[in-house]
Formats: C-alpha cells, sequence, structure tokens
C-alpha cells in the first residue's frame, strides 16, 4: 500500500518549486523508471533528466531502487519514496517576542486578550472554525485553540472531541467566556423573521458559516430538530469565515439574516434574536503551557474579566474555570 508522505524541509519545497522536477517526481510516483525511460516520457536527454533526479535524491524525494539487466545492458531502477507528497509549511516572522498562533472559532474575547498581550507576544490568528482549529493543533500548526463544540448527548462542550482527537496528549482547557448566539437581522427586521422556519421562505437569504465552525454544527442539529432541510434555505451553500463577517453580509443587504454573535450584531448595530448561550474554550496543548503563562496569568485577572463583560452578550462568570486533560484521560477541575 502507497502512503502519503509530509514534506519536512523547505529544501524539498525547493525542488519541488522547479515543474520540471515535479513532473519527474509524478512519473516515479506512479512506477518506478529508469533515466532512459524518463527520458522517453519526458522527451529530454538522459543527460537532463539525471541532473534533476540527482536533485531529487540529495532532498530525500527519490531512491535508488535495483538494478535490472536488459539484454546486454544493466539499468538502474528509481522510485518515489512515496506514493504521494503533503505539502505544508508555515513561514513565520522573525521577531524578538515569541511567537503565539492561534486558531479555531472567531471570538470578541480572544481579539480582546490578544490585544492586551500584544506587546508582550507576536500572535498570529488563523479562524477557521472550531473543528479545523482543533485539527490544526493536533497537527501542531498552532499552540493555542478556540472552540465552541457542543455535543447534544454529553450536553457538554469541547471535551467529547478532545477525548477523541487527543488520547495520548496532555491538555489545558480553559474557559474563556459565555456568550449568546442568535439570528442577526437587518434593523427593524423587515422581513419579520423570528424563528428558524422563516428561513425557508423564498425571499429570505441565509449567509452561512463555513463548515467545521461550532456555528454551524450547532445550526445543523437545529435545523435537523425543527425538521427544516437546509438545501432548501435560499444561501445555505454561502459561506463565510467569520461571525463578523457574516454581520457584515447582513449590514451590507447580501443577506436577510445569519447565525451569529450578539456581539457582532451590535457591532454593525443589527437587530438580534437570542437563540442559545455557549461555553468558549481556549485549548493549550501542555507542551506550550509554559511559553504562554502570560496568557494564562492575564486571563484570571479582574481586569480581563471587567472588559468580557462590557461585550455586548457576554458573561465573565467562569472565565479563568479551567480543566487539565491527562493522557490517561483523567480531569480535574480546578479554579
Amino acid at each position: 500500500m502507497d502512503t502519503v508522505s509530509t514534506l519536512s524541509t523547505y529544501l524539498q519545497i525547493e525542488a519541488l518549486a522547479d515543474p520540471q522536477r515535479l513532473t519527474i517526481l509524478q512519473h516515479l510516483m506512479a512506477s518506478p523508471a529508469t533515466l532512459t525511460q524518463l527520458a522517453h516520457q519526458l522527451n529530454h536527454s538522459p543527460a537532463w533528466v539525471r541532473h534533476h533526479l540527482k536533485r531529487l535524491e540529495e532532498v530525500g524525494l527519490v531512491e535508488f531502487l535495483e538494478t535490472r539487466k536488459r539484454g546486454r545492458q544493466i539499468e538502474r531502477y528509481y522510485r518515489a519514496v512515496a506514493g504521494a507528497f503533503l505539502i505544508q509549511q508555515m513561514v513565520l516572522p522573525k521577531t524578538s517576542k515569541p511567537v503565539m498562533i492561534f486558531s479555531g472559532s472567531d471570538d470578541f474575547a480572544w481579539k480582546l486578550l490578544a490585544d492586551s498581550l500584544s506587546t508582550t507576544y507576536h500572535i498570529l490568528t488563523l479562524p477557521v472554525g472550531s473543528l479545523n482549529g482543533l485539527i490544526n493543533l493536533r497537527q501542531g500548526f498552532c499552540q493555542i485553540c478556540g472552540s465552541h463544540l457542543y455535543d447534544e448527548t454529553s450536553d457538554e462542550y469541547n471535551l467529547p472531541a478532545l477525548r477523541q482527537l487527543f488520547p495520548d496528549r496532555s491538555l489545558t482547557v480553559i474557559t474563556l467566556a459565555h456568550r449568546l448566539q442568535g439570528l442577526i437581522l437587518n434593523r427593524g427586521n423587515p422581513k419579520g423573521i423570528h424563528h428558524l422556519t422563516d428561513l425557508l421562505r423564498p425571499e429570505v437569504r441565509l449567509i452561512n458559516r463555513n463548515q467545521g465552525s461550532g456555528t454551524r454544527i450547532r445550526l445543523e442539529k437545529a435545523f435537523h430538530q425543527a425538521g427544516i432541510d437546509p438545501h432548501q434555505v435560499q444561501g445555505f451553500d454561502q459561506e463565510v469565515n467569520t461571525h463578523t463577517q457574516a454581520a457584515q453580509w447582513v449590514a451590507t443587504g447580501k443577506a436577510d439574516v445569519a447565525i451569529g454573535l450578539q456581539s457582532a450584531a451590535a457591532h454593525y448595530q443589527l437587530d438580534f434574536i437570542p437563540l442559545f448561550e455557549e461555553r468558549y474554550d481556549l485549548i493549550l496543548d501542555e507542551r506550550y503551557l509554559a511559553d504562554l503563562s502570560m496568557l494564562t496569568d492575564f486571563l484570571v485577572t479582574q481586569t480581563f474579566r471587567k472588559q468580557i463583560a462590557q461585550l455586548p452578550g457576554y458573561s465573565s462568570r467562569r472565565s479563568g474555570d479551567y480543566l487539565q486533560l491527562s493522557r490517561r484521560q483523567r480531569y480535574l477541575l480546578s479554579k
């Protein structure tokens, strides 16, 4: 069975930036070949192929397989070291401050926290939704993730997903805030939208959130409970990545309704009908916990709690509560 290998060095990526080397590698991923065979397939000389093949060998993408005798000649066969290659590299800035990468769900309290710590950390944010943020944390592309994944069976946030995704990791889960989500509507609610079932009306246009976001997952569950076929909702397939973008679509008239945070609605002076309150957590891999100590210390201060409480639809009543998840999945609740 062929395997997929992740490119791990910039030299490998640099080598494949040459389209001719990439073509050679793709032929060798399909099947082993000799210099002569590659030269015939690519309509180039064996010397030309040898030049590029040597470079692919040097960076660990191609390897010698075996020699085979064909008539009086002995030919060397080469192959790619994997059946496919995944290119994932992050280029970070050179800065005197420690670089902190956040990935996950868009959140206004997180933005407050990041702004407050901007003199201490060089903070980079990748808003991709809760589930994709956890995947990025799992793969080592960030040190901290923001998530609000709701599990209906356990009536719990995030922990069921963490048990599945991180069985071999020690994590710290910190409650950042509780927040209200609901229907974001144009001022005065001109379309008369009051319930989720109103989204089935053909003149009502929704702007949806991206797949994998906690908001999208919660909306689809709500549709299912209400017996709503999401594909009958105008705009269901139109997606944006953040609450701010969703509210902006409503504010500019591109959509009539969005599901999002009350703070996003208030930012654009839009109407808001609450649907549910949720817990938003920060998840930290304990390998990075010492490097993020100033963040965790500031998060529990009264100064920051007061800042959270001033956000529309936010509550700081449990902000700073944390849960430690060990590799053996022992949960210890502390404050």
